[in-house]
C-alpha cells in the first residue's frame, strides 16, 4: 500500500485528492492547506484523511511514502526539495518550478536519492493524445509539417503567473510528447490588459528539428472556450478538440500530392480532398490515468512518462519564451 500525503487543496488540488483517495493500492493519509475554509469544505467527504493547516508536518517519511504538491508554482521548489531530501517520491503540478536552475536541482536531487519525481503534464495522459501519438508513430499522417493549438477562455484571471506560464505547459508538454522531441528555438509575444506586467494573452511559436513548426495561443481573456490542437502532415491532417463531449478527434484525408506527368508547375501539385474520419477514442479521465501512473511508478520504481526531465524540458521552453516576451518577440535559442 502506497501512503500518500498532499499539500494544496484548492481548485485543482481537490481533483487530485478525489482521485488519489479512490485509487486501489493507494492510501491518502494526510492533506494540508493554509486555507481553513478549503479544509472545512473537503473534510466531511474524506473522514479517513488527517487534514491540517501545518504544511511542513505532512512531509514525514514515517507516515507517508510519497507527496503530492498542488500549490502555487512559486512554492513548488521548496516543498519538492524538502520532500526529496526527506526520502519521499514527489508528484508536483505543472509547471515544475518557475526557474530553470531550481528545476535542474530537483531533477539531480531525485536522481541522487533514487526518488520518483513526476510533473502533472496531464495532456500526456489524455486518451486522445495517446491516439494521436500512435497515428504519428505509425506514419499515418506522413511527415509532420506543423502544429498549432488554442487554449483560451474567459475565465479566472491570475495575479502571479501570466497566461504563458499558466496555460502553455499543457500544450508544450503535449507537443513534445507527440513529436518525441524538444524545440530548438522559440519566440513569444503578448500583452497585459487587466493587470500590469501579467500578460493575459500570449502567442508563441516553436521550431523543432526537421523544419517542424508549432504555434500556441493562450489567453484567459477571450470570448471562446477553446482547447484545440491541429496537426498537419504530408499525408493527412488531424484535429483534436477537447471541448467536444464525444467526437474529440477528426482525421482529414487531405493534402497536396505530386504527379508524374505535367506540363506546368501547377499541374505538378495536385490537391487531394478525401474522407473525414471520426475515430472512437477510449473514454477515461486523463487526471485519473495520470494519478494511477504515478502510483504505479512508485510501486514498481519505474520512470514516469512525465518525469522531472520532462518537466525541465518544458521549463526551458517557458523560460526562453518569457525572455522573448520581455524582448518584444525576439527569438530565443533553447539550451
Amino acid at each position: 500500500m502506497i501512503r500518500i500525503g498532499q499539500i494544496g487543496l484548492g481548485a485543482w488540488g481537490k481533483n487530485l485528492l478525489r482521485n488519489f483517495y479512490s485509487i486501489k493500492g493507494c492510501q491518502l493519509k494526510s492533506a494540508a492547506d493554509t486555507d481553513e475554509n478549503a479544509i472545512n469544505k473537503l473534510a466531511p467527504a474524506y473522514p479517513a484523511i488527517e487534514f491540517q493547516t501545518d504544511i511542513d508536518s505532512v512531509i514525514n517519511k514515517d507516515k507517508i511514502d510519497a507527496l503530492v504538491i498542488s500549490t502555487p508554482p512559486a512554492t513548488h521548489f521548496k516543498l519538492a526539495e524538502k520532500a526529496l531530501k526527506a526520502g519521499l517520491d514527489v508528484f508536483v503540478e505543472k509547471p515544475l518550478v518557475l526557474d530553470v536552475q531550481q528545476g535542474r536541482i530537483l531533477v539531480e536531487l531525485a536522481n541522487a536519492n533514487q526518488r520518483i519525481l513526476m510533473v502533472g503534464h496531464i495532456m500526456e495522459y489524455h486518451p486522445a493524445a495517446e491516439f494521436l501519438k500512435a497515428l504519428i508513430n505509425n506514419g499515418e499522417l506522413g511527415d509532420i509539417y506543423y502544429l498549432y493549438s488554442s487554449r483560451v477562455n474567459l475565465g479566472k484571471v491570475r495575479d502571479i503567473e501570466n497566461s504563458l506560464w499558466s496555460f502553455a505547459p499543457h500544450d508544450i508538454s503535449m507537443m513534445n510528447y507527440l513529436l518525441d522531441a524538444q524545440p530548438i528555438k522559440v519566440s513569444a509575444d503578448g500583452q497585459s490588459y487587466l493587470r500590469e506586467g501579467i500578460e493575459d494573452v500570449a502567442f508563441m511559436t516553436m521550431h523543432y528539428p526537421n523544419k517542424i513548426m508549432a504555434h500556441i495561443h493562450v489567453s484567459w481573456l477571450d470570448p471562446h472556450k477553446d482547447r484545440k490542437l491541429t496537426i498537419v502532415g504530408s499525408k493527412k491532417m488531424v484535429e483534436f478538440n477537447d471541448t467536444e463531449p464525444s467526437e474529440k478527434v477528426r482525421i482529414f484525408d487531405k493534402g497536396v500530392d505530386t504527379v508524374q506527368d505535367y506540363s506546368t508547375y501547377g499541374e505538378y501539385l495536385s490537391l487531394r480532398t478525401g474522407d473525414i474520419i471520426i475515430p472512437k477514442i477510449p473514454s477515461g479521465e486523463p487526471l485519473r490515468a495520470e494519478c494511477e501512473h504515478f502510483i504505479e511508478c512508485v510501486a514498481k520504481r519505474s520512470k514516469p512518462r512525465s518525469d522531472g526531465a520532462d518537466g525541465l524540458d518544458v521549463l526551458r521552453v517557458l523560460d526562453a519564451a518569457q525572455k522573448s516576451l520581455e524582448r518584444g518577440g525576439e527569438p530565443q535559442a533553447i539550451e
